[in-house]
């Protein structure tokens, strides 16, 4: 159990400053995570790594030269927000592009998906490589679906290495995806882990039991087996492994031995020497192997066995030289410090004095963000009793978090006379830093996305409008991958879109296509009852959810309808709600 601590919700926030005091020759603050406090060649790829704090020495453990450029650092096993990833990333661009890697969870990939939909907006080109070598948590057919556990160290480690040999980004990412398919691994528990401040595990394993395929975040494995010999343990993670082998697997490999927490070094030994004979055994050459502790679950009593499958070019750049607080390998000349940009406050952002017409857009989008809130807060409790039918109940005290932080940052910069991208820039990023969770990731990153479209401009005009309503519904369907018919917020959306877009086409005014979409919005959004759940967490639960609407759509539709009336009652008058939609913008149609 964790004891060391003042109040349990700040432990990662002080565990992640005390690291950086203890590691200041390789790492410096930044709002949101770590990144290198040493040089950095100029033009050089960053690896962005990442994920919730507890399993030291990932994430922020592997930055530094040969390895990882920064590390996003979240709260104890939850990803970082998409604004702390965006911002470590900013400061740790060296003007190559950004590679992200992180593992499989559902928040990660939606929190660093839409930090780099952000990233990208702003002309930093960035990827993404999913770690996915948990071999429990889904069949080979299905790859792409497993989780990442220990393995993140071999991708990381390849894609670090080939960064710092100065590869471009599309070299980089490649040899990060190869690293990854040619790389397995599976977990056991003996025992569950402890977050600081519970007083119960995450889960127990009965006495005298083991638990097979477990995952990082405190997930219990998915079955359970007699507490084996350390030589039967040995036989049944090489075995497994090597069933699942990828193809064209050479006879070289390397091993890794991962404490989880608990388990002491000289019992991890023990086992990597009976591991290693059982490879001898099966015709493998065992290359630069590890067994420590390398990637953990706060105190779980547990451990996993990777095996990355080497050829040429993987094994060139697993062997080359690393040096970060946790890994080092070989020798790298030393770097000079540097003093990254945010290494105390969040990086800052690009000052740029608002138009007269954005900075009016900014204090309109600030009274629209005020009445969005208004209508999750009369909902919350309808919205949250929906939920809970074929949920966890959360969703409308997870929308009042987001908009109650992105009202007050709209309403902020609004009245610093902000522009209107700025506006719903911070307000976008407020969302998903206080939301979190899927809602929040997604509302984020499609508030964020239709403010870039807007920008700063002189003039705006009705395909202005048309663009901001494209970019936040492509920032939803590709962070989400949902589709109509998935029984997600994307069915109230969809329609809404294209019913916009109708009308836009039309000539109609901005509030003639609001209304028209906001009734689209709201028949989709009932009719969502019909569907069963393809997505999310009501997926499990579809005949309980069958019969009701889903509330992501229902509070969307909510949400249209009172942008819509807001904007008909409040603005009829103004130029923007009267400029028919057909117009172009700078042709006297003002916003």
């Amino acid at each position: 159990m964790t004891q060391i601590f003042d109040n349990p919700a700040d432990f990662a926030d002080e565990a992640l400053d005390g690291f950086v005091a203890a590691n200041r020759g390789y790492v410096a603050r930044v709002d949101g995570g770590v990144v290198r406090s040493t040089e950095i060649t100029p033009g050089q790829v960053a690896l962005v790594i990442g994920g919730g704090s507890g399993h030291y020495p990932a994430f922020a453990g592997l930055v530094g030269p040969g390895l990882a450029a920064g590390s996003a650092c979240g709260n104890m096993f939850a990803s970082p927000a998409a604004g702390q990833v965006y911002r470590v990333a900013k400061a740790a661009n060296a003007g190559g592009g950004v590679l992200l890697s992180y593992g499989n969870y559902a928040g990660d990939v939606l929190h660093f998906g839409q930090a780099q939909l952000r990233l990208n907006g702003e002309g930093i080109e960035t990827r993404t490589v999913l770690v996915t070598d948990d071999i429990a948590s889904a069949p080979l057919d299905q790859i792409e679906k497993r989780r990442g556990i220990a393995g993140d160290l071999t991708v990381f480690k390849v894609a670090g290495a080939a960064a710092e040999a100065g590869l471009n980004l599309d070299e980089v990412e490649r040899l990060a995806i190869k690293a990854n398919y040619r790389t397995r691994s599976l977990g056991v528990a003996f025992d569950g882990c402890t977050l600081p401040g519970a007083s119960e595990p995450l889960f127990q394993v009965p006495k005298g039991q083991m638990s097979l395929g477990l995952g990082i975040h405190g997930e219990p494995g998915i079955s359970e087996h007699p507490m084996p010999t350390a030589s039967e343990l040995a036989e049944l993670l090489v075995s497994r492994l090597l069933e699942d082998k990828p193809d064209e697997a050479g006879d070289r490999v390397v091993a890794i031995v991962n404490g989880l927490g608990t388990v002491k070094y000289d019992e991890l030994f023990l086992l990597f020497g009976k591991i290693g004979k059982l490879l001898d055994k099966a015709g493998l050459t065992v290359v630069e192997p590890e067994c420590g502790e390398l990637v953990t679950s706060l105190d779980m009593s547990g451990l996993s066995l990777t095996l990355l499958w080497l050829d040429d070019e993987i094994e060139q750049y697993w062997a080359a030289p690393a040096d970060a607080p946790a890994f080092r390998k070989g020798k790298l000349i030393s770097r000079a410090r540097r003093e990254p940009a945010g290494t105390e406050d969040a990086v800052a952002e690009e000052t740029e004095d608002a138009t007269a017409a954005s900075a009016d857009l900014g204090r309109l989008a600030a009274a629209v963000l005020a009445q969005v809130r208004e209508v999750v807060v009369e909902h919350e409790e309808e919205l949250g009793n929906l939920d809970a039918i074929a949920g966890d109940g959360d969703h409308g005290i997870g929308m009042r978090r987001g908009v109650d932080a992105a009202a007050a940052a709209g309403e902020q910069n609004a009245a610093a006379g902000a522009s209107v991208e700025r506006v719903l820039t911070a307000a976008g990023d407020a969302w998903s830093e206080r939301a979190g969770g899927t809602s929040g990731a997604l509302w984020g990153s499609a508030v964020i996305a239709a403010g870039i479209a807007l920008g700063n401009r002189d003039s705006y005009g009705a395909e202005d409008a048309a663009a901001a309503v494209e970019a936040f519904t492509s920032a939803i369907t590709a962070l989400g991958k949902a589709e109509p018919g998935d029984k997600t917020m994307v069915d109230a959306l969809v329609p809404f879109q294209n019913a916009f877009r109708e009308e836009h086409d039309g000539g109609a005014s901005l509030t003639g296509a609001l209304t028209a979409a906001a009734a689209a919005a709201t028949e989709a959004a009932a009719q969502t009852a019909n569907l069963r759940p393809l997505k999310g967490r009501a997926r499990p639960l579809a005949e309980k959810s069958l019969g009701h609407p889903d509330p992501g759509a229902v509070s969307f539709g909510l949400i249209a309808e009172r942008i819509a009336r807001y904007i008909q009652c409040e603005l009829a008058t103004s130029d923007l709600a009267s400029s028919r939609m057909a117009a172009p913008a700078g042709n006297g149609a003002q916003a």
